[in-house]
């Protein structure tokens, strides 16, 4: 284990140790609160002894997302016993529906827009994000987000779902999109691990075909019109990497028929059978051709740029996370 993790887990095992002492010491017949203490005394134990991290059966290191998650795991996913198999599973079906629950609806039309996206964790659960957020104000626009937390799994899925209740919060005073992703960075940093951190995307609609746009450190996104494919790089840092980032946007602006495409890596960064990356001239190339059939919704661009992956792909894994938004001007 990395010596900046262990010494992270390190300090949040004795500060969880702190607390459990104070409990104990108010309720002394508290059997659960001294069957944990013992457990964290052992954790501790483990990082002494040079062990922690390491599966007790096979030895070798434990899922870093789960050991985040859980940082007095001691067995690997392969050696769990079969009640903890069974908690596990039943923990990752609770995460995906809960995950899958904090989705927008799949297909919106609101304000002249039409977005619909198609959302696909590599696992149970996984740690991309994408959302659409009305406010209820008049005149708060539309904002439309996806982005990617660092890492997989459950781990990843809890930092999403922070972020996601975090830009819920900061969208419902109606801030522009630069101001929303500097005041999000903030409580990221104050919120997460120093290891962590998130890309992200955001859009807010503004006047008829006009677009606030800002992007911390994700992919650029794709603006298609008839007769070109742009990408709008991005505008600044991953959020929680510096507290101090400050973010600014970029106004676009859309003739009706226009799309904005926005993917994560499961998209740009799949691999066929060759060990070919599907990369964003495949994507220029495919969503060029898009741009020439007139009369297809946003729903038809999503599916579609599925569809293309899956041929390109003929077969192989997937290995990531993938989630595809195409918001469409109407006409």
């Amino acid at each position: 284990m990395q010596p900046m993790l262990e010494e992270q887990f390190r300090t949040d095992l004795a500060d969880r140790r702190a607390r459990l002492v104070e409990a104990v010491t108010r309720e002394p017949e508290a059997h659960d609160y001294r069957a944990l203490l013992t457990e964290v005394d052992a954790a501790l134990a483990r990082m002494e002894a040079g062990t922690y991290g390491l599966c007790e059966t096979c030895h070798d290191p434990i899922e870093a997302d789960r050991l985040s998650a859980d940082p007095l795991l001691r067995r690997c996913i392969d050696h769990l016993t079969a009640g903890e198999r069974r908690v596990l599973e039943q923990d990752l079906e609770l995460a995906s529906r809960i995950q899958l629950g904090l989705l927008p609806p799949r297909d919106l039309t609101a304000l002249g827009w039409e977005i619909a996206y198609h959302f696909e964790p590599f696992g149970h659960v996984g740690g991309d994000y994408c959302d659409v957020v009305q406010p209820e104000q008049p005149g708060g626009g539309l904002y439309f987000l996806l982005g990617d937390v660092s890492g997989k799994g459950v781990a990843a899925s809890l930092l999403m779902s922070n972020l996601h209740a975090t830009i819920r919060s900061l969208s419902i005073a109606g801030l522009t999109v630069e101001q929303l992703l500097t005041r999000a960075n903030r409580l990221f940093c104050q919120n997460t691990l120093e290891t962590h951190y998130a890309t992200l995307v955001c859009g807010r609609s503004l006047a008829p075909g006009a677009i606030e746009l800002a992007n911390a450190g994700h992919w650029p996104v794709a603006h298609v019109s008839r007769d070109r494919v742009e990408f709008i790089d991005s505008s600044g840092l991953a959020l929680g990497m510096f507290c101090a980032s400050e973010y600014r946007h970029r106004e676009v602006r859309l003739g009706p028929g226009d799309l904005l495409v926005l993917y994560s890596d499961g998209l740009t960064e799949a691999r066929n059978r060759a060990d070919e990356e599907y990369g964003t001239e495949r994507l220029a190339a495919h969503l060029g051709g898009l741009a020439r059939r007139p009369g297809l919704t946003a729903r038809d661009v999503t599916s579609a740029c599925v569809r293309d992956l899956a041929a390109f792909r003929g077969g192989a894994p997937a290995s990531d996370d993938l989630t595809i938004m195409v918001v469409r001007r109407l006409s």
